[in-house]
């Protein structure tokens, strides 16, 4: 294999501020086309269907879907900062490995969640007490989106293979057209075949797919080290075993998170339609926050990722430092923007004022806030990077989800309103935040001593 090209991927050396954010810009603006999946569906089905067809492809069945997506990309971060690790340290066989055994997982995890997802659909709509005027919609929905889970996950991994090398451009450019056919799809099956939530659901599907097509494309073209080879992709014992060692706590920390998030779905569904709607639209608005947040929690942990693997602590402590103050800056300007300018980007989504109102409600209670969650991300990431997950995800299950489950159980049927309900979230992530602070300075001050 040649290995000629490989420096140009390489963050072990450079000025620390510019690499992140080179690395970062690329995807966030990835994740924001990703997020455009759905943000497409919702707007165009909730100006053109209605509010009940707008509460079907968010809500609900986002909350339903992100329990089986979330675990899994949890899952696959293991493969990423496995592969950043051999990458950094030019262990170049054992990238290879690590490549065929994360494609193997892809489809064989996207197969099960696939058949999971299809027959268990009806269930977990009930259990979540949706409206009956909201159920044939998110039943299809759902039942579509899940046929498309194997491209999907082979997507999501893909990419996370290119990220783990420092190559954040391909994924996004990759993005931006699967999106856009998405964004030409919505219309034209939604629009002009009146095909409703079904189009919607069908034009998310064949842009995954599109999307899969062109990053395996790209990883079996490649001479480099990561090159993909459809005769080699399968389980390597050594390779999926530190996969899972370090992707399981993660992905167990995301399918916590999801069931609170579905506890919580489940609460607002009892509020009603206009208040699902606002939740559903407000998810969206929330999404750009997140997008930022995950951004920087994917640059943080592969330049760790690298830099640890290359030996290189100092620039991995400063990297973490420089990683924070920007990701506080953002969430800090950005609650300041939407706490002034949400009710216009609610307008995207929605003419019913009802909505709109509750919506903004809902976002000036949760924006101000952010600022408590930035820590979970960048030292859960940082910590990652290092190797270290499952104290991180103790740390998130603990702090985020127990606490809000019993939040909503204890809380709620004494105060039944939706503040009650969302400020579930500030409380937990500033004592998670706590917690990970604390954390962070036992274990680096530990692990780079006995360095």
């Amino acid at each position: 294999m040649r290995q000629n090209k490989s420096s140009r991927y390489s963050i072990t050396e450079g000025v620390i501020w510019k690499q992140l954010l080179f690395f970062f810009f690329p995807l966030l603006f990835g994740t924001f086309f990703q997020q455009l999946y759905t943000t497409a569906d919702a707007i165009v089905v909730g100006q053109y269907v209605g509010k009940e067809a707008l509460s079907a492809v968010g809500g609900t069945t986002s909350a339903i879907i992100n329990v089986f997506v979330g675990c899994f990309i949890g899952i696959s971060t293991g493969a990423t900062v496995t592969i950043s690790q051999y990458y950094g340290g030019k262990q170049y066989e054992d990238v290879s490995k690590a490549v065929h055994s994360a494609i193997m997982l892809a489809i064989t995890g996207g197969a099960v969640i696939m058949v999971i997802g299809i027959l268990g659909a009806p269930a977990a709509l009930r259990l979540m007490d949706t409206p009956d005027e909201i159920m044939p919609y998110s039943l299809v929905f759902m039942r579509i989106y899940f046929c498309g889970m194997i491209a999907n996950l082979i997507y999501n991994i893909g990419a996370g293979i290119l990220r783990a090398i420092g190559d954040s451009r391909r994924p996004l450019y990759f993005l931006i057209l699967s999106c856009l056919l998405n964004i030409a799809l919505d219309f034209l099956f939604v629009l002009y075949f009146r095909w409703g939530v079904v189009g919607a659901a069908v034009a998310t599907v064949i842009s995954q797919f599109f999307s899969a097509v062109l990053v395996c494309l790209t990883l079996i073209k490649t001479n480099e080290c990561y090159r993909l080879y459809l005769n080699k992709i399968r389980f390597h014992k050594e390779m999926l075993a530190k996969i899972i060692h370090i992707g399981i706590p993660a992905g167990f920390q995301s399918l916590m998170y999801s069931l609170s998030n579905l506890l919580i779905q489940s609460t607002v569904n009892q509020f009603g339609t206009d208040t699902i709607a606002a939740w559903t639209a407000y998810g969206k608005i929330d999404g750009i926050f997140w997008m930022i947040m995950g951004s920087f929690g994917i640059s943080v942990t592969t330049f760790v990722g690298q830099n640890f693997g290359a030996g290189k602590n100092d620039r991995v402590k400063k990297g973490i430092r420089v990683c924070f103050v920007m990701a506080m800056a953002s969430a800090v300007s950005l609650s300041i923007v939407l706490s002034f300018g949400g009710s216009y980007i609610f307008q995207l989504f929605t003419k019913d004022q009802l909505v709109i109102n509750k919506g903004m409600e809902i976002l000036r209670f949760l924006a101000p806030t952010y600022f408590t969650y930035v820590s979970i991300e960048i030292f859960s990431g940082s910590l990652r990077g290092m190797g270290s997950a499952f104290i991180p995800m103790i740390l998130t299950c603990l702090g985020v989800c127990v606490l809000r489950i019993l939040w909503i159980f204890v809380a709620v049927p004494i105060w039944p309103n939706i503040e009650t309900v969302i400020f579930s979230y500030p409380l937990t992530w500033f004592t998670t935040s706590v917690l990970f602070i604390i954390y962070y300075i036992m274990y680096t001050r530990k692990r780079f001593a006995r360095i």
